[in-house]
Parts: C-alpha cells; sequence; structure tokens
C-alpha cells in the first residue's frame, strides 16, 4: 500500500485529498475506487483492497474532512459538487479512461451521482447500504451523532464508542474493531482522542428539516451495470426499494446479508466474494 496525496479545487480554495493507492498484478490493471461513508476513511478498505489487488490497481481516498485528507474552511462545500470534482481530479490523476467503483453509504451515493452523468467513465458499480431512496428515519440516526465531536480518554474507550455507533456493522472480530479504531481516531488539542473527521460535514443535516432523499431520476440515469449489497437489517436502503432498484433502472443485481445492519463492513469473506465475482467473473 502506497500513500499519496492530491492538490484539489472548490469553491473557496484549494484543500488536500489524501488516498491509498494498492499497486494491482501488472502496470496496465484496471482501476478499482474505494468510496467511504460519511463519517469514515479509506482505510475502511484495506481488506477487501489487498483481496481485489490480485485483479486491481485499487484506489482508496479520504473525502475532504475525513481521514488524512483536509477539512474545508467553508462547511457549504462539504457537498456532492465537490466530492464529484475531487474524484474526476483523482481520476485525472490517474492517467485513466475508465474506473469500476465500490462505494459503501455517502460512497454507494457518490457512485450513481457520478454513473448518472452523460459519458461518466465507469465500467461496474457496486453500492454497499444505499440506495435510490434513502429514508429519513436513518438519516436522523445517522444526523444524532455525526456532527458531535466528544472526546475520550484513550483508545480502549475511543473504540468502545465506535462499537457502539457502528454496531450495525455485524459480527467483526476483535482485530477488525481495532483495525477501524487505530484507523479512525485524532488527537484533540486537549489531549483527549476524537473521531477524525471534520464536524462540519454534518452541517448540511441543521439547513432544514431531515427529509427522505429521493434519487430515483439519477438511478434511472445510470448505464453501467450494478451490484446493490444491502444488510438485512439496514435502515438506509429499505428492502422494499432495493427490489425496486433491480426493475427499473440499470441492470442491477442485489445480494443481501443476514444479521447486518448499515452497512456491511466489507471485510467478510463473503462479502468480498460478492464483489469479486461481480467485477472479476
Amino acid at each position: 500500500m502506497i500513500e499519496r496525496t492530491l492538490t484539489c479545487i472548490g469553491p473557496h480554495g484549494f484543500h488536500r485529498l489524501a488516498y491509498t493507492e494498492w499497486p494491482g498484478p501488472t502496470r496496465d490493471a484496471p482501476v478499482l475506487l474505494c468510496i467511504h461513508g460519511l463519517t469514515r476513511n479509506s482505510r475502511d478498505f484495506d481488506v477487501l483492497a489487498e483481496a481485489l489487488s490480485k485483479h486491481y490497481r485499487v484506489v482508496c481516498p479520504d473525502m475532504p474532512g475525513r481521514g488524512k485528507s483536509d477539512w474545508l474552511n467553508d462547511a457549504t462545500d462539504y457537498g456532492y459538487p465537490v466530492y464529484l470534482g475531487d474524484i474526476t481530479a483523482l481520476i485525472a490523476r490517474l492517467d485513466v479512461e475508465r474506473v469500476d467503483w465500490v462505494g459503501t453509504s455517502m460512497g454507494g451515493i457518490i457512485g450513481m451521482l457520478f454513473a448518472a452523468l452523460p459519458n461518466a467513465p465507469l465500467g461496474k458499480l457496486v453500492i454497499n447500504d444505499v440506495g435510490a431512496l434513502v429514508p429519513k428515519a436513518g438519516i436522523e440516526r445517522i444526523a444524532s451523532y455525526a456532527g458531535l465531536d466528544p472526546g475520550f480518554a484513550d483508545l480502549a474507550a475511543f473504540e468502545a464508542a465506535l462499537r457502539r455507533v457502528h454496531a450495525p456493522f455485524g459480527p467483526l472480530s476483535d482485530a477488525q474493531w481495532r483495525h477501524l479504531a487505530t484507523h479512525s481516531f485524532r488527537r484533540k488539542q486537549d489531549g483527549s482522542i476524537g473521531f477524525n473527521y471534520d464536524p462540519k460535514i454534518a452541517e448540511a443535516f441543521k439547513q432544514g428539516p431531515i427529509a427522505d432523499v429521493v434519487l430515483w431520476s439519477s438511478w434511472d440515469a445510470i448505464k453501467c451495470p450494478v451490484l446493490v449489497l444491502r444488510g438485512e437489517q439496514s435502515d438506509i436502503v429499505l428492502a422494499s426499494d432495493a427490489a425496486a432498484m433491480t426493475e427499473r433502472g440499470p441492470q442491477t443485481k442485489l445480494v443481501e446479508f443476514s444479521g447486518i445492519g448499515h452497512a456491511p463492513a466489507l471485510m467478510a469473506d463473503d462479502q468480498i466474494a460478492a464483489i469479486r465475482d461481480f467485477l472479476v467473473g
């Protein structure tokens, strides 16, 4: 794995985008982008990236305000226009004409918006536990913690909080939880440990009443094949909406995982196999 950075531009200036790259089996291996969720970061994909690097050059960015990427000065810049611009700049940096995509939650929404644009340079799209309709109740749950900035005395206390917040990820091992915790914290100015994202990423939730997010028009515009992954207990993509996505729009395959909510962590063998079979098979 190689860590790199890229300078991107937004409405209020430049910012640094950090990303990890897993070299593929050959110099001309196809590129797979892996885009994380709202409060997460690129290192969520380490297990998946290592497995798929046998077939792909895997690139996993920290979206602005997360991980090792810069925080944005203006909270209004945390939105899909900036995210799409950053991904376009990253593809240009990689010097490729086409990519495949795995996106979890927010990363899946970015993927849908990207894929819906005319002439999108996208081969196959995997969206992990998000869909063409995001229910209000699920958004309210995420909004209840995403804008907070608690401090913890040590990594053990931070990991315990991480486990509580992301319990819907499903049955992860102690080593997997520790991996997520190790790559999800920052040292705050008062010496305590906090989540490694800018609390301003949640400012959008405060701009008005929270409502369902409806993306059916974007979904219907997608031309590439799509794999939808869903946690059986998800409150972000309901079973009825996931089923409807297989009946309209792009050619779509749906795979559900029992005992999991929002969102499958993509660390389990069966989850990785589902993605590999779709992308490589």
